[in-house]
Parts: C-alpha cells; sequence; structure tokens
C-alpha cells in the first residue's frame, strides 16, 4: 500500500514525464502494429490467404510465453559491467522467440503482459518507470527483430534480425537512459541524477557525465543481454518452430486422423 501510495505522489508530482513514459509504450504498438498489418498485406496478396491479428493460435503463444517470461524476469542477477541497479534477465527470449513464431504484435503483447504481471504481483517501482523501462527497452530488441524476421523468414535473416536487435537495444536503450529513463528514475526516487553516475565510476573511472555513464555501462550491458538472449533463442527455435506454427485446427485434424487409423 505504501509502495502504491508513493507511486501516486510520484505520477502526480510529475504528470509531463510519467506522460511521455506512456507515450513510449504507445508507440511500441504503433510500429507493430503497423508493420504488421503491413506484412499481412503483402502475404494475403501473395498467398491468398493470411491469419487472423490475434487468432487461436497466436493468443495461446502470448499466454503461455507471457507467463514463462514473467517466471524468467523474477531469475534477475547484477552484472560487474554495470551498476548493481541493472539486473539481466533472460525474459525477452520468450517475446522473441513468439515474435519469431507468430510476428511483432505477439511479440510486444509478451513484452506488455510480463511487465504487467510483475506489477500485479511484486507491486511497481516509483513511478512505474522500472516497468516502463524493462519495456521500452525489451521492444526494443524484438521488434526490430521480428519485424524483419516477419517478412523473411530464413536462417539467415533470422541471425540478421538478431543482430539487428542486439544493435537497437545498445542504442536505443543507451539513448533512453541519457535523455529519459535516468531523470525519470532520478524525480522518481527523489534523489539527484548524479548518484547514479557515482555508482558508474564505483564501475569504471572512465564514467564522468550521463553519456559516458551510457557508452561505458548500459550500451555494453544491453549488447551482452541482446547477443546472449540470440544465441539461446536461436539454440531452441529451431526445436519449437514445428509445434508453434501449428494451428490448433491441424492438431486435431492429425489427432483425429490418428484415432481413424
Amino acid at each position: 500500500m505504501n509502495n502504491l501510495k508513493e507511486t501516486i505522489a510520484n505520477i502526480t508530482g510529475a504528470p509531463g514525464r510519467f506522460a511521455a513514459l506512456l507515450l513510449l509504450i504507445v508507440v511500441a504498438f504503433v510500429i507493430a502494429y503497423l508493420a504488421e498489418k503491413l506484412a499481412r498485406k503483402q502475404e494475403l496478396e501473395k498467398t491468398g490467404n493470411v491469419e487472423a491479428m490475434f487468432s487461436t493460435r497466436k493468443i495461446a503463444i502470448i499466454g503461455v510465453f507471457s507467463a514463462i517470461a514473467f517466471v524468467l524476469m523474477l531469475l534477475e542477477f547484477p552484472l560487474p559491467i554495470a551498476p548493481p541497479f541493472y539486473k539481466f534477465d533472460f525474459s525477452d527470449i520468450p517475446a522473441l522467440i513468439g515474435g519469431f513464431a507468430a510476428g511483432p504484435m505477439v511479440a510486444v503483447m509478451i513484452e506488455f503482459i510480463k511487465v504487467t504481471l510483475n506489477v500485479l504481483i511484486q507491486g511497481p517501482t516509483p513511478g512505474f518507470v522500472g516497468e516502463i523501462a524493462n519495456f521500452c527497452v525489451g521492444a526494443a530488441f524484438v521488434i526490430p527483430a521480428t519485424v524483419i524476421y516477419r517478412f523473411k523468414k530464413t536462417r539467415k535473416v533470422a541471425l540478421i534480425s538478431c543482430i539487428t536487435g542486439t544493435l537497437c537495444i545498445a542504442i536505443v536503450g543507451s539513448t533512453l537512459n541519457a535523455f529519459f529513463l535516468l531523470p525519470a528514475y532520478a524525480i522518481a526516487y527523489g534523489c539527484d541524477i548524479s548518484v547514479f553516475i557515482e555508482a558508474g565510476i564505483a564501475i569504471n573511472p572512465l564514467v564522468t557525465n550521463v553519456f559516458t555513464f551510457c557508452a561505458i555501462c548500459v550500451a555494453p550491458f544491453n549488447l551482452l543481454k541482446g547477443a546472449v538472449d540470440s544465441a539461446l533463442t536461436f539454440l531452441v527455435y529451431k526445436q519449437l518452430s514445428p509445434i508453434l506454427k501449428t494451428t490448433p485446427m491441424a492438431v486435431r485434424k492429425r489427432v483425429a486422423k490418428a484415432e481413424e487409423a
């Protein structure tokens, strides 16, 4: 209850900052929606058939992989290359796998539901800054990767997608931290931004300001996260792909044929 009251106080104390945070979420959904809509249009023109934006198969993927992502989000740990308030977890992997199997909208939905479950079960951080930061940085990784793969599904393109997503999470994550997230954290926690810089200096003495902090601590952290998530996705996606691409109707038909036999 106290955490909720503190959250509301921070929101009302900086409504412009909170509104901008919400705008980032909206932008992520809009980008994913437009990319999915364009891909579906091209697919319809090419094959004469296209799966619904939220088919039964996609809803099932969203539900299962959101739950897995939430659990993985709880298993977080710090890395020595960044201050301890930056936590590494593997919760973007289910979103990436789900996005590869069912498109960018599914990936964004998994990221959003994962964070929402975390808020409902563990409670929000002040101003919801932590949760929105997690969503925005995760979306910066999975949206570019899944959008590219959505238009051409080959192993080579999947590799290019993951590399692009990794570069985007490093660039976008660092930019958001420098110009937006770190100032938002300072407002939410009622401290000066210099507190974060001092934590960066303790990790690496080359840190001198917000921009060097993001370049030396945040960017390598996100590069490593993107690389590890991409590598693990490559290891498991090939095995899961046949199952994820199968529609419930196809499963029922195979079961019926097996029973007839």
